[in-house]
This record gives structure tokens, C-alpha cells and sequence, in this order.
């Protein structure tokens, strides 16, 4: 049996069991309130959970009273250059709180039938999609995993995998990015607000002039929003100086739904 280990658990979250619990407990999750009758997606951050782990709790627990069959979590690579995307074929996926199983068979079948797809040893050290993976245990216990990691990979293409994703209900996809890097406050503040506002009002242009590491894939999720007729909503937005208080090197976090 071959498992994706952890590479960023002591690191971006804790290792241990317990700590890692406690610490996703004392997160405060928005009430959940009836914004959509189902959620079919969500954007998420993927930076170290003191940092940007609340925004991403928000979203998760949004999701939490449905019981997806599979999660499908779509990530920038960080440390790989690629042509396409990388999908895992491990049969389980490691995390601190237990392990996830790998939805092989569902994941084989997009690698045959999508060209855009290949397996890439090096993407198993892909924090983007790593840290959404104790989120989708804690809330989805029994759900499987299908991950993907993008590296040079053309919007139109993502969006088309993830039209067909979203058509089964059993299905939720995660969006992973963080927004504008290391700028002052007030720049990353102003490059943040057009993501946010390309989320919220579904408008692709706003999203060119601002910058998030994955950028891709909310184009993408926003190709399909906009093709199937989705709404978004924008739930949250923070920075990493809400945290340590610096200024001049800011990086920016949102979280939101995708759904009807």
C-alpha cells in the first residue's frame, strides 16, 4: 500500500493528534447560515493554520452538514515546475488525525480521459493541497480524496474537468490559494480587493489585476460559476499582519462558497 505522507504537518499545523485537534476546535466558525441549498465548491487558503487556518475552518464548516462522497482538492504547485497537472495515485492520503483514502479509481479515470493529467512524484511534497487535508478528515471523516496539483496548466481545461466534477452532488471541490505576497498592508490590501471582487461578482477581468498563487484555479472555478450559473459568496478576508503585526511583507487569505 503506497500513502502520500505528510511533508508540512509540524511545520503548517501541528503533528500531533490531539494539538491538531485543539487547535482547529479553537477556531471560530461563522454560523451557518442558509446561503446555498448546496455547495459545490469552495476557495480556501493553504498558508500555516496560525495564520490563515480560520479562514479556512470558516469555509469547511460551512460545508459540514453535507457528506460528500469524495473531496477533490485543486492546488498550485510550489516547489515543481510542470506542464499540466498532477493527480494523485496513492492509495491514502496521511494526516495527523488518521488517514484518507484515495479515491484511485475515480482519480485513474480522470487521468485517462483528461491529456492535461499525469502523475508526478515530486507533487507528493505540495503543501497547497496538503494543508486542506485535516480540514476534509475532521469534517468528512469517511470521505476519500482525489488531489490535484496545477503547475503550467490552461484555465479553459480546469474548468472543463471541474464542470464535470460539480454535475455529481456527492462531489466538493476545493479551490486552494492564498492571495497578493509580500507587499506593504496597504498594496496587498488593494491587489486583494480585486480578487475578492472577481469572486464576488463572478468578473474574471478584476481577477487579472489582482495577484493570488492560484490564480488558475480561481479562474477556473469562476469559468464554471459562470457556465452552470453558481453564485458565490465571500466569506471571510484576512492578512498575515492580523497576526504578527508586520506591514511590509503582507500575505493575503479569503475564503468562499461556490453553489446554489
Amino acid at each position: 500500500m503506497s500513502i502520500r505522507k505528510t511533508v508540512v504537518a509540524g511545520s503548517f499545523y501541528p503533528n500531533e493528534k490531539e494539538e491538531l485537534l485543539s487547535l482547529i476546535n479553537s477556531f471560530s466558525k461563522l454560523e451557518s447560515q442558509n446561503i446555498f441549498e448546496h455547495i459545490n465548491a469552495v476557495i480556501t487558503p493553504h498558508a500555516g493554520f496560525i495564520y490563515s487556518g480560520k479562514l479556512a475552518n470558516i469555509s469547511y464548516s460551512f460545508c459540514s452538514k453535507q457528506n460528500p462522497k469524495r473531496v477533490i482538492v485543486i492546488g498550485p504547485s510550489h516547489r515543481v515546475s510542470l506542464n499540466g497537472s498532477s493527480i494523485c495515485l496513492d492509495d491514502e492520503y496521511e494526516t495527523p488525525l488518521g488517514n484518507i483514502e484515495v479515491d484511485i479509481e475515480f482519480s485513474r479515470n480522470l487521468k485517462n480521459r483528461y491529456e492535461f493529467l499525469d502523475t508526478n512524484e515530486e507533487c507528493a511534497f505540495e503543501h497547497s493541497t496538503e494543508t486542506q487535508a485535516p480540514f476534509i478528515k475532521h469534517y468528512f471523516p469517511n470521505t476519500k480524496i482525489v488531489e490535484i496539483v496545477y503547475g503550467n496548466q490552461d484555465s479553459d481545461s480546469l474548468s472543463k474537468l471541474i464542470d464535470e466534477l460539480i454535475e455529481d452532488k456527492e462531489n466538493l471541490v476545493v479551490i486552494s490559494t492564498d492571495l497578493s505576497h509580500f507587499h506593504s498592508l496597504e498594496k496587498a490590501k488593494e491587489f486583494d480587493t480585486y480578487c475578492i471582487n472577481a469572486i464576488a461578482k463572478k468578473d474574471i477581468s478584476l481577477l487579472e489585476i489582482g495577484e493570488a498563487c492560484g490564480k488558475i484555479g480561481i479562474k477556473a472555478i469562476l469559468k464554471t460559476a459562470i457556465k452552470k450559473s453558481l453564485n458565490t459568496k465571500v466569506l471571510a478576508y484576512s492578512t498575515s499582519c492580523d497576526v504578527n503585526n508586520d506591514k511590509s511583507r503582507v500575505v493575503g487569505y479569503t475564503t468562499a462558497l461556490i453553489g446554489k
